[in-house]
């Protein structure tokens, strides 16, 4: 069941459930909280998913608002959120954007953040060019937002290069990724482009080792622009462990998902007290994670 929960006067849809150990899951650019639904039952095993629609996505808030979608802006209201229900401190999960404002979640929370899994992660844009002109390709994403709809937008976004490997596949799984981003709203996906892109965001290479909770860099093989990123990432924090995913691109939860939950739960293994290597089977098809004690209400 969907909960709004407001942080600093603006909602965020949360979907929660499971028990035991909290995952906080944060979806890309043009999804929601609903793309985690294949992993719950996995993840529900042992802990307690929950999912959140990020500003102007899904059933979240879209403030017009760019500065109010700032990385850093959500990772504060994300630290609230998880202070305030009692979750804190969580594995945070985050994919592509989600994954950004995980980083910004650790650096400036740290206290909220148990773990992390980070999947095709960026630590934003250094170079002060590179950065502007990401800027004015991100603003003019969002003008064809505003003037053409959501559909036109889809169009062009669905036909970049970063999402070329998900063409393979199946037509259904296909639709459904569409029909996902087409429940968006396209003016709260602009405002979100202007604030939250990469071109808006501080770059946060500089300050990568002060992370120093159990990390998972999970990327995909044939993702030509996203795979240096999240090396880079990966090279930066010391307690990192990187997963290069033979066959995949940008989206391994996608097009590799039982490859991506078994990382998911070797993660989860490593970096809490779930169960012994003894006691606890991650399975090379079926997404599941094995108790190996009684349930517990918290780890």
């Amino acid at each position: 069941m969907t909960a709004f929960i407001a942080a600093d006067g603006i909602r965020y849809a949360t979907t929660r459930s499971g028990f035991g150990a909290p995952v906080l899951l944060l979806h890309g650019f043009t999804g929601s909280g609903a793309d985690w639904e294949p992993f719950r039952p996995a993840l529900e095993r042992l802990t307690q998913p929950v999912a959140v629609d990020l500003l102007g996505h899904g059933a979240a808030d879209g403030p017009r608002d760019p500065a109010r979608h700032a990385v850093e802006r959500q990772a504060a209201d994300l630290a609230a959120l998880l202070r305030a229900t009692g979750l804190a401190p969580a594995h945070v999960v985050g994919y592509s954007f989600g994954a950004r404002v995980a980083l910004r979640l650790a650096l400036d929370h740290p206290g909220v953040v148990r773990s992390l899994v980070l999947e095709s992660p960026s630590a934003g844009i250094a170079d002060e060019v590179a950065r502007a002109e990401r800027r004015a390709a991100d603003d003019r994403l969002a003008q064809l937002l505003e003037r053409d709809g959501i559909a036109a937008f889809t169009d062009r976004w669905e036909a970049l290069p970063l999402f070329a490997t998900e063409r393979a596949l199946p037509a259904t799984i296909q639709a459904e990724i569409r029909a996902g981003r087409l429940r968006n709203d396209p003016l709260g996906l602009a405002a979100s482009l202007r604030g939250a892109g990469q071109g808006a965001m501080t770059p946060m290479q500089s300050d990568l080792h002060r992370i120093c909770v159990p990390l998972t860099v999970i990327a995909g093989a044939l993702d030509q622009v996203g795979l240096p990123r999240a090396r880079s990432v990966a090279a930066a924090i010391g307690s990192a462990r990187l997963v290069d995913v033979d066959g995949a691109g940008h989206a391994i939860h996608r097009e590799q998902p039982a490859r991506f939950v078994r990382e998911l739960a070797a993660h989860l293994v490593r970096s809490s007290d779930l169960c012994t290597s003894e006691q606890c089977v991650v399975p090379d098809a079926a997404p599941v994670l094995t108790p190996a004690t009684a349930a517990r209400s918290r780890l």
